[in-house]
């Protein structure tokens, strides 16, 4: 009777179970899915901040590169300084030994211009006082008269022998002058050694002093063509040395430039790749909060809607189980003791709330769980809050700093880019001096070096040759030689 008039109530609490048992099933697979897409942002973010830290190595080895390529430059450019400046000493000094022996070369063309022009007046003075009627007007008065008493004895032998020394004195001066053109390879002598075995007496010696002028005056002018040569060799030699050493100068300093150029660019790049990626990780970091924010009070609530259906379970059923009296607790719990030993006699039933086992605990159990699933997903939102502003500001800062490097690399490279337009116009206006000495020095070359013999060997030459008529017109002229 009473086992027909009992009605079952645990079938709320199996629904709310089920129930909150499919909510758990589908909060854990949704928590796994979290968990899953969490795990492969932080990857991916693991994979981009190795990345930065790999870029960010490579850009230090390559600047404690460049700055050893820098070093090298420095020592190299200060052996070349020390060379150009012992080059430029060693100019120095042979500028002033050149000018010194120009200025005293200048100074013995000015004292012989000074004694042949002194000579000249000599000359001059002595032939108006021979011509005057002091000296001629007497010798042709008195010597005449003289000189006749005494010629008349000697007259007819001087004209025989005056034609035989004559001829004596003409084949000694050819054979002279044939044999010093001969030996110096003379032109002008082996011409006048003709001149004087064909030509008049007087004629011949007047032509080889007439040579002896003209050599002498291509002398002066050679004299004076040498030292303009020796001049305009030397300053063009260090015009030549300067301008190439700027060329090669300017040339590897616009290389410097241009590859300066380039490497900030490359770096400008770079930037601006790593801020769209830091900008493009921020937005996916920011949309993975927001639907991880979203998840975790959806869970949060559904934890504190449960943890209120869980109360309100236990309130109805610890008000059913009270309404059974104060000792229905001890009554269920005997009534279990003595299942097996008195089966005919049965004490009335009264629930199963006094087990710890029973709906009650269960009921606790599961209303602990959801107290614990709302604690640890508000402590769990609490640090991917704090992680996740954390990670912002860093990307903020980090994006900051990029963008700062990057405009002053940007100002950097217009810097660069101007300084290197500067120094290619400086690089060609400078090739284009070179380009004019180098000319020049062919034009010096075709006047002032492309000879057979040295000035030395040709002013030796051609004293030679002066000593040689000389000698020839003493022979003439009857004068005891060392021929």
């Amino acid at each position: 009777t009473f086992k027909q008039s009992y009605a079952p109530q645990s079938g709320e609490i199996f629904g709310i179970l089920n129930q909150m048992k499919s909510t758990f099933e589908a909060n854990l697979k949704q928590s796994q899915e979290e968990e899953v897409e969490a795990q492969k942002a932080y990857d991916e973010l693991k994979v981009a901040k190795e990345a930065e830290i790999k870029t960010g190595q490579d850009a230090l080895e390559d600047k404690k590169q460049q700055l050893a390529n820098a070093d090298e430059s420095l020592a190299e450019a200060k052996n070349d300084q020390a060379d150009t400046e012992a080059s430029l000493s060693a100019d120095e000094k042979y500028l002033m030994e050149l000018q010194s022996k120009c200025a005293l070369t200048d100074k013995e063309w000015e004292e012989r211009q000074k004694l042949r022009n002194d000579e000249l007046a000599a000359v001059s003075e002595a032939i108006g006082i021979l011509s005057s009627d002091a000296v001629k007007g007497h010798a042709e008065t008195y010597l005449p008269a003289m000189l006749q008493a005494k010629a008349k004895g000697r007259a007819l032998a001087q004209l025989r022998n005056a034609a035989q020394k004559d001829a004596d004195m003409r084949k000694r001066a050819t054979e002279y002058l044939q044999s010093r053109a001969k030996a110096l390879g003379s032109r002008y002598l082996s011409v006048m050694a003709a001149r004087v075995a064909g030509d008049p007496f007087g004629k011949v010696k007047q032509m080889i002093k007439d040579l002896i002028v003209k050599l002498m005056e291509e002398a002066n002018a050679e004299a004076d063509h040498h030292a303009y040569c020796t001049s305009e060799l030397a300053t063009n030699k260090m015009t030549r040395e300067d301008k190439s050493a700027e060329v090669e100068k300017l040339s590897a300093e616009t290389e410097g430039l241009s590859a300066a150029v380039a490497e900030l660019g490359s770096e400008i790049t770079e930037l601006s790749d790593a801020v769209a990626e830091l900008q493009g990780s921020r937005v996916e970091a920011t949309k993975i909060r927001d639907a991880e924010k979203a998840t975790n009070a959806k869970t949060t609530a559904d934890a504190k809607e449960a943890q209120l259906a869980v109360q309100q379970a236990i309130a109805a059923l610890r008000n059913f189980y009270e309404s059974q009296g104060e000792g229905a607790p001890a009554s269920a719990a005997l009534l279990q003791a003595k299942k097996k030993g008195a089966a005919a006699h049965r004490e009335p039933y009264k629930g199963m709330g006094g087990e710890s086992t029973g709906v009650m605990g269960m009921l606790e159990v599961i209303l602990s769980d959801f107290a614990r699933l709302e604690t640890e997903t508000s402590s769990a939102e609490d640090q991917a809050a704090r992680a996740f502003e954390k990670y912002m500001a860093e990307s903020e800062e980090e994006i900051a700093v990029k963008d700062t490097t990057r405009t002053h690399k940007e100002e950097k490279k217009q810097q660069t880019e101007k300084r290197l337009r500067s120094t290619k116009k400086e690089l060609d206006l400078t090739q284009e001096e070179l380009d004019a000495a180098l000319s020049y020095y062919d034009k010096l070359k075709v006047d002032c070096l492309d000879t057979n013999l040295s000035y030395e060997d040709r002013v030796k030459m051609r004293e030679e040759e002066i000593q040689s008529l000389k000698e020839a017109l003493k022979i003439l002229n009857g004068e005891d030689t060392l021929v």
